[in-house]
C-alpha cells in the first residue's frame, strides 16, 4: 500500500512568490499516518522553494535529485528543472516514481513531472495533489478579486485552507514559504 502526501499551492503576486502545503500523509485511501509532514522546503541557500505531492519516498528522491541539479547548474531553476525532467523521464527506475514537484525562485514558478513536463503557468499560479484543483480555484479567485488587498502569502494560505475544508486528503497544518522578489542571497 502506498503512502501519499498531497496538496501544494504556489503563487507569484505583487512582487512576492509564496508556496503552501498541508501536512497530511495518508496510507492508501483510508488511514491518516501523519498530520505534520513538511512538504514545502527551501533549497539552494533559501533562494528556491520546492513542494511535492505524491508518494513520500519518491518525492524525497526527487528533492535530492533536484537539489543536486540546482547545485550543478549554480541555482539556474529552469535548467535544473529541465535536466531533472529529462533524467526522470529517461531513466527506467526514475520513471516509476509517483510524485510531482512545484519549484520556484523569485522570478520563476514551474511544475515538474515524470512525463518530462516542465510547465510555467500563464497566471503565476500552480497547484498539485489531490486537493490541488480546489486550491487552484480558490487561489485564482482570490488573486482576481482581491486586487492589491491580499499578499501572495495570504492567498497561498487561504487557498490551502479552502482545499483542506473540501479535500479529505488535505489538512489544516499548513507550511508556507515565501520569497520577496527583492530578497538577496541568504547564504
Amino acid at each position: 500500500m502506498a503512502i501519499h502526501a498531497t496538496t501544494i499551492f504556489a503563487i507569484q503576486h505583487k512582487g512576492q512568490s509564496a508556496m503552501s502545503g498541508d501536512g497530511q500523509v495518508t496510507l492508501g485511501n483510508q488511514v491518516v499516518m501523519k498530520h505534520t509532514a513538511k512538504k514545502v522546503r527551501r533549497l539552494f541557500g533559501g533562494q528556491v522553494v520546492a513542494g511535492f505531492a505524491g508518494s513520500v519516498a519518491d518525492a524525497f528522491t526527487l528533492f535530492e535529485k533536484f537539489e543536486a541539479k540546482l547545485e550543478m547548474y549554480n541555482g539556474n531553476l529552469q535548467r535544473a528543472a529541465v535536466e531533472l525532467a529529462k533524467e526522470w523521464r529517461g531513466d527506467k527506475m526514475l520513471r516509476q516514481l509517483e510524485a510531482m514537484l512545484l519549484v520556484m525562485n523569485k522570478d520563476t514558478l514551474l511544475l515538474v513531472s515524470g512525463t518530462g513536463e516542465v510547465i510555467e503557468p500563464d497566471d503565476g499560479i500552480l497547484a498539485i495533489g489531490s486537493g490541488g484543483n480546489y486550491a487552484l480555484a480558490a487561489g485564482r479567485a482570490l488573486k482576481k478579486f482581491s486586487g492589491d488587498a491580499l499578499s501572495a502569502e495570504q492567498i497561498a494560505h487561504a487557498a490551502l485552507e479552502t482545499a483542506a475544508d473540501i479535500c479529505v486528503f488535505t489538512n489544516h497544518n499548513i507550511i508556507l514559504e515565501a520569497i520577496d522578489h527583492d530578497e538577496r542571497n541568504n547564504a
